[in-house]
């Protein structure tokens, strides 16, 4: 006879009750509402199992679980076993992670790669369109005549302008020279006013420089063995009178140059006396001498 609908202890789990319907479990569960002695259960339905078989299902999927875990166990054991040698030391089993293979090297070379620097600009005004040179202390300008440039880096001070490139000074110490400099400066004040004056006393000290000892105390041209005046006068600079002397001077190394100071003064209302030196390489090499009178001819007033 089937049980009649109502709460009955669940079969699958005893401390609930579940709905029976009549004619099959529901999924309704509740615990029970009043302690006492368990619901008993209804009677088995033909094709439902009973208690007794849950228990004894239960009992079997414990019994596999535990013979599952000594299986594990065991294998565990033996491959630990396995995995040590005659002499006790264990070997390490576990797998290393492949490496790809380093990027191939360039071949090394003897000779290092250089950074290259920016040259120099080779598009120099020229004598027929000349560009000028600024001294804004004494308030004049100078033409750039062709294969002269602005000055980069000069340990001399006052240099406006120089010839292009550079060569190994002939002398002992080991340095550069240029077959060209420009110099300006404002004249001394010694007591010395007039344009000659100031000429005369100052052509010695700039063919040593030039030529003999520079600043530094090297002498890149061995030292000046002799000069000679070659060419002194007066002459009109800026529209202001000036005197210049020149120099042709010797030296025990190269072929020598030419010195010239020339003094005047200052176009820019002050009245300061100015000196401006001009130092040319003689030989082939130097600039050529007429230089020195094409600059003469061409300062300007910074106005102008």
């Amino acid at each position: 006879m089937t049980p009649s609908p109502g709460w009955y202890r669940d079969p699958k789990a005893p401390h609930l009750e579940r709905w029976w319907d009549g004619t099959a479990w529901t999924e309704h569960r509740r615990a029970p509402e009043v302690p006492g002695p368990p619901v008993p259960l209804p009677p088995p339905v033909p094709g439902s199992p009973s208690a007794g078989d849950v228990a004894a299902q239960r009992s079997k999927v414990i019994a596999l679980i535990a013979a599952g875990a000594v299986l594990v166990t065991a294998i565990v054991t033996g491959a630990i076993v396995l995995g040590k040698d005659d002499g006790g030391t264990e070997v390490n089993t576990a797998p290393t992670l492949a490496t790809s293979d380093p990027a191939p090297r360039e071949p090394a070379t003897d000779t290092p790669t250089r950074t290259p620097t920016p040259s120099g600009s080779t598009s120099e005004p020229s004598a027929d369109d000349p560009a000028v040179v600024e001294d804004q202390l004494n308030g004049i300008t100078l033409p750039l005549l062709d294969g002269w440039v602005r000055p980069q880096t000069f340990t001399e001070p006052d240099v406006l302008m120089s010839t292009d490139g550079t060569y190994e000074c002939p002398g002992d110490d080991f340095g550069l020279c240029r077959h060209g400099k420009v110099i300006s400066r404002t004249a001394p004040q010694n007591g010395e006013t007039s344009p000659e004056a100031l000429a005369k006393a100052d052509i010695e000290e700039a063919a040593d420089e030039a030529y003999d000892r520079d600043r530094v105390g090297r002498r890149p041209f061995g030292g000046i063995e002799s000069h000679q005046v070659v060419k002194s006068g007066t002459v009109k600079v800026a529209g202001r009178a000036g005197y210049f002397v020149r120099w042709r001077v010797r030296t025990a190394e190269g072929p020598g140059g030419y010195v010239q100071s020339l003094a005047f003064a200052s176009p820019a209302g002050t009245e300061a006396p100015v000196l401006v030196r001009y130092v040319l390489d003689a030989g082939e090499d130097g600039p050529p001498l007429a230089d020195m009178d094409r600059f003469t001819q061409g300062i300007r007033r910074t106005t102008d």
